[in-house]
């Protein structure tokens, strides 16, 4: 079968590897020049499946009040005439309930942590290296209160199957000790051991060439301008560089997915929230953390890449916007080296953002439409890296008519009604 997949990021890399191993003819269509150009090139380098909880929490409606009208929020709603993203708001409201949140940790996290096993996995099998550590994720918190709340979140995450660890402040230095000088700031950490980061940029590009040695053509260059559908099944590609067919299409194109199922009747609730990162090369390694580390205070991430520091952070609902606020990245460095001081040369700080595929429920659209051939890997929102392997799998494996190894169960569009 010749399966036509939308997207050179990291979720439609790993899709086509699958589809290649299982053995089909596969053509992926991108319209950047290389794999990897967006959403996925400098994200925050994090492999989080112990932190799949969504935006949407119960304390979240309260938050965003309070960061309305700050340039500096970790949440910034910039209120405009966006019918999409008026309607997406209404949906995430409806989610930041006890209940929602519960059951949406659960999908996401059923996500995630087949992901990270299925990379794990190719990892061994190829031998494929993008600055990877294996060395846990701790998630810092400044607020006795945020860390209060958070705690019970073990609970339920223990109950899902995954390791996390409560420490105090001097276990977060003790994990890492490039934190000492932030020590009395701290009031404790989760630690989840078992996730990890690495470099998505440098993944996907190796994993691109791994897809080509199995045959897969990949279009660079080429924008989808509409899919053409007819009896119920999508019959070719209409593109910059003409039609393309196939007997099957998966869609992996992030944010822009909407744009092309809307002129087919399907609505699927993925917005764009534009998310920042800031690079530091040629760090000191005795300042630089080697631990990934989440902080919760100011919502930012960060990744030791090699030789590089990558820190990320921030989400921006400003639609399809992808240039760089001077202010919102600026704050993401200004943190990272008043946390980690004298770890590198702020002077040769590289400023990146990107778009995230962000659904209200904060689970991915994994699976099948009305469309008998048509199927979506999309919504992954700022667990792309996290979920890309696994994801890529089990929708190969639904495309290829065999039973994926998750239950696909809450995934679907159809979950939107």
């Amino acid at each position: 079968m010749h399966v036509l997949v939308l997207g050179a990021g990291v979720v439609g890399v790993a899709t086509a590897y699958h589809l290649a191993r299982h053995g089909h003819e596969v053509t992926v269509v991108e319209r950047q020049p290389g794999p990897a150009l967006e959403t996925t090139y400098a994200n925050g380098g994090q492999i989080s499946a112990n932190h799949a909880t969504p935006w949407a929490t119960p304390a979240t409606p309260a938050r965003v009040l309070k960061w309305l009208g700050r340039e500096d929020s970790p949440l910034l709603f910039r209120l405009r005439a966006d019918p999409a993203l008026w309607a997406w708001g209404l949906r995430f409201l409806r989610n930041c309930t006890a209940r929602r949140m519960r059951l949406n940790i659960e999908r996401a996290l059923r996500v995630a942590v087949y992901s990270r096993t299925v990379l794990a996995e190719m990892r061994a099998a190829t031998g494929i290296e993008y600055d990877e550590l294996e060395r846990g994720i701790l998630h810092i918190f400044r607020d006795a209160r945020e860390f209060d709340q958070a705690v019970p979140h073990v609970a339920l995450m223990t109950r899902l199957g995954c390791v996390r660890d409560v420490v105090d402040a001097d276990g977060c230095v003790a994990l890492e000790p490039a934190l000492a000088q932030a020590r009395d700031s701290l009031v404790g950490g989760i630690f989840s051991p078992d996730d990890e980061s690495g470099d998505a940029y440098t993944f996907t590009l190796a994993l691109a060439g791994l897809c080509a040695d199995l045959g897969v053509a990949f279009r660079y260059g080429t924008s989808v301008r509409a899919l053409d559908a007819d009896g119920g099944r999508i019959t070719g590609l209409d593109t910059d560089r003409g039609r393309l067919d196939g007997d099957a299409v998966v869609l992996a194109l992030g944010s822009y997915s909407p744009r092309l199922l809307r002129p087919l009747g399907l609505m699927l609730p993925v917005y764009p929230a534009k998310g920042y990162s800031v690079t530091l090369p040629d760090v000191d390694p005795a300042r630089t953390p080697e631990v990934s580390l989440i902080d919760d205070e100011f919502k930012m991430v960060y990744s030791r890449l090699g030789t590089r520091l990558r820190v990320a952070g921030t989400a921006e609902l400003a639609g399809y916007d992808t240039s760089v606020n001077e202010t919102r990245a600026r704050l993401i460095l200004d943190k990272a080296l008043e946390l980690f001081p004298g770890c590198a040369d702020a002077g040769h700080a590289e400023f990146w953002a990107g778009l995230r595929p962000s659904t209200p429920d904060g689970v991915p659209v994994m699976g099948p439409t009305p469309f008998a051939n048509l199927f979506l890997n999309t919504g992954h929102g700022t667990l792309g890296w996290t979920m890309a392997c696994g994801a890529g799998r089990a929708v190969a494996d639904l495309v290829s008519g065999r039973r994926p190894e998750i239950d696909l169960d809450g995934l679907g569009l159809d979950r939107f009604g």
